[in-house]
């Protein structure tokens, strides 16, 4: 895809994110691969109104290539480790969701079988240690919860999520989204039955 497809794309999704709340204000970030370089929203934008001059260029070393006074992400850092870890990623969408961030910050993962379409997509969601937002720290955490898997939780902060595309990636979003709202719903229902080993290998097998 050329860039002005791929910013149309970012712009797109960053305001469909903006439309659920799940990036309230100027939190989080988005980010794609392209070509040997990596689009990603400016400092202070909000993915919800993005526009195109707030999608700039950066190179895996995070120098900015855009002749522009608007500044890269502070999360810079944590979209290029997961682009040099994880070939497979083309798109990180790192966002602050209130159901997500709620577990984030209680230290909870979602590593429960309680529905079939998380165990499917997911299997678990883990949380990345904390670290100092914007640190490479915070980045190598992260990282390392992505290493086999596609979405994180980062203790005290937010979420993450990678795919190859970012329709999947944003589908998948509102899917964990829903989902840990789910949850914090069955705690107030005495808590959720859990799937059973024998269910979740039947689930896993649909892949």
């Amino acid at each position: 895809m050329s860039r002005k497809e791929l910013t149309d794309l970012l712009i797109k999704y960053g305001k469909k994110i903006g439309e659920k709340n799940m990036s309230p204000g100027t939190s989080g970030n988005l980010s794609c691969r392209y070509n040997e370089k990596i689009l990603i929203t400016a400092s202070g934008s909000a993915n919800g109104d993005l526009s195109e001059d707030e999608i700039l260029l950066m190179d895996f070393d995070g120098n900015k290539l855009d002749d522009t006074s608007k500044k890269l992400s502070s999360e810079k850092f944590l979209h290029i480790e997961i682009y040099k870890h994880r070939l497979d990623v083309n798109v990180v969408l790192h966002v602050h969701s209130p159901y997500l961030s709620s577990f984030a910050a209680a230290h909870i993962p979602l590593d429960k079988p309680i529905m079939a379409e998380n165990t499917f997509y997911f299997g678990d969601i883990p949380i990345a240690d904390y670290a100092l937002p914007s640190s490479i720290e915070l980045a190598q955490n992260t990282v390392k919860c992505l290493k086999n898997r596609n979405a994180a939780l980062m203790a005290n902060h937010g979420f993450v999520i990678v795919s190859d595309n970012i329709k999947d990636a944003y589908q998948k979003l509102e899917i964990a989204e829903s989902y840990a709202q789910v949850v914090l719903n069955t705690y107030l229902l005495g808590g959720a039955k859990t799937l059973n080993q024998q269910q979740v290998d039947e689930i896993i097998k649909l892949k």
